[in-house]
C-alpha cells in the first residue's frame, strides 16, 4: 500500500486532526484573558501539526510489512493460502482474519465433499458398467448359441437377462435421484400388502428358477410412506434375498405391530452374514464375505435403501447369521411428526 492509500485510509483521523487544531486556534483567539499572540498559535499549531504527522508516519512504517505481505498474497490469484496472512496488527483486523479462515476452511470442507461426491460416482458407474455388461454379454451369447433351442426357451431366458438389466438402470436412475430426493416424493397412507404384491410378481421368474417359496401375512395393513420409494426399497431387499439363498430356500414376510411402530421384517434361509459385516451392510459399496463377494455387486443397493428408508422417516435393521439367515427389518414410526423433518 502506497502512503497516499494509507493516507485516504487515515482521512477522517485527519479531518479530526484539523478539526482539534481549528478549535484549539479559535479559543486561542477569542480567549478572554488577552494572553495569547500569533506566536503561541503558531507554535501550538506546529506541535499539533508534528505530532498528527508523527502518528501518520509511524502507523505507516509500522504497517507497511503487513500491507506489503498481503499485497503479495492477493497479486497471486488463485494460489490464496490463509496461513500465508500476516498476523493481525488490530482487533478488527483478527476478526477478518477469524471469517477468512472459516470461509477458507469452508470451502475446503466443500470441495473434498464434491471430490469424494465425484470419486464415489464414478466408481458407482464403472463398477455399473461392468455389472450391466453381464446380461447383455449373456444375452448376446444366447442369440449366438440360438441353434436347437426352442423360441420358448430363448425369449424366456432372454427376458431373464433383460429383467436384470432392467434392475441395474432402475438402481442407477434411484441413485441420481438421492441428492433432489426431497422434491420427489409424497407421504400418504400406502397399503404394505400391494407394495410387497407388486416387488414379488417382479420377480416372480427368479423366485421360480430358484425353487424359493414365499410366505407372507394374509390381513390388510396400511403404513405412512411414499409408494414408489418404499417400493424400491422393499425391491432392493427382496433381490438381496434372492441373490444370495440357495435352490429351495424360503423368504417369509411378516408385520409386527405396537403403539410406536409397525415393523416390516423380510427374512430369507440364505448364506447369512458374519458378525463383524453386521455395521457395514449399508456402507456404499460393500458386497461382505462368506460367499456375497464371490456374487459381483456394486454393493449399492442396500445403501440405497437405507439412506432413502431415512430420508422416509423409516429405519432399517439387520440381524443375521452366517449360514443359517438374514433378517432385514424396516421400522415405521406410528408419529407422524418425524415425516416433517424429512
Amino acid at each position: 500500500m502506497s502512503f497516499v492509500r494509507y493516507l485516504e485510509d487515515k482521512r477522517y483521523v485527519i479531518v479530526l486532526a484539523a478539526s482539534m487544531m481549528l478549535f484549539v486556534t479559535l479559543m486561542m483567539v477569542i480567549s478572554s484573558s488577552g494572553t495569547y499572540d500569533a506566536g503561541d498559535i503558531f507554535y501550538t499549531l506546529l506541535g499539533c501539526l508534528i505530532l498528527t504527522a508523527a502518528y501518520l508516519v509511524l502507523g505507516y512504517a509500522r504497517r507497511y510489512a503487513h500491507y506489503h505481505a498481503l499485497n503479495e498474497i492477493t497479486g497471486n490469484g488463485d494460489d490464496v493460502m490463509v496461513a500465508a496472512v500476516p498476523k493481525p496488527l488490530s482487533y478488527e483486523q483478527r476478526l477478518y482474519t477469524a471469517l477468512a479462515r472459516k470461509l477458507h476452511q469452508a470451502k475446503l470442507d466443500t470441495f473434498r465433499k464434491c471430490h469424494e461426491e465425484r470419486k464415489d460416482y464414478h466408481d458407482f458407474i464403472m463398477s455399473w458398467i461392468h455389472e450391466v455388461k453381464l446380461p447383455i454379454t449373456a444375452a448376446h451369447l444366447l442369440m449366438r448359441n440360438s441353434a436347437g433351442k426352442s423360441a420358448e426357451e430363448l425369449v424366456y431366458k432372454l427376458e431373464d437377462e433383460v429383467n436384470k438389466i432392467d434392475h441395474y438402470v432402475e438402481q442407477a436412475l434411484y441413485y441420481s435421484r438421492i441428492d433432489s430426493f426431497s422434491r420427489d416424493y409424497l407421504i400418504a397412507e400406502v397399503s404394505l400388502n400391494q407394495i410387497m404384491r407388486a416387488s414379488v410378481r417382479k420377480y416372480a421368474k427368479l423366485f421360480v428358477a430358484k425353487r424359493i417359496r414365499f410366505t407372507m401375512w394374509e390381513e390388510e395393513h396400511a403404513v405412512h410412506s411414499d409408494a414408489k420409494w418404499l417400493g424400491f426399497i422393499i425391491d432392493q431387499i427382496i433381490t438381496n434375498a434372492l441373490k444370495y439363498t440357495n435352490q429351495g430356500g424360503a423368504v417369509t414376510c411378516s408385520l409386527e405391530d405396537n403403539t410406536s411402530e409397525k415393523r416390516l421384517l423380510i427374512r430369507d434361509t440364505g448364506i447369512g452374514i458374519l458378525p463383524e459385516d453386521l455395521g457395514r451392510i449399508f456402507d456404499k459399496g460393500f458386497t461382505g464375505s462368506t460367499g456375497r463377494n464371490d456374487a459381483k455387486s456394486t454393493g449399492l443397493g442396500l445403501y440405497l435403501a437405507s439412506q432413502m428408508a431415512v430420508k422416509l422417516g423409516h429405519r432399517l435393521s439387520v440381524r443375521s447369521e452366517a449360514g443359517q439367515y438374514t433378517e432385514l427389518t424396516i421400522l415405521f414410526p406410528k408419529s407422524r411428526s418425524i415425516y416433517g423433518k424429512v
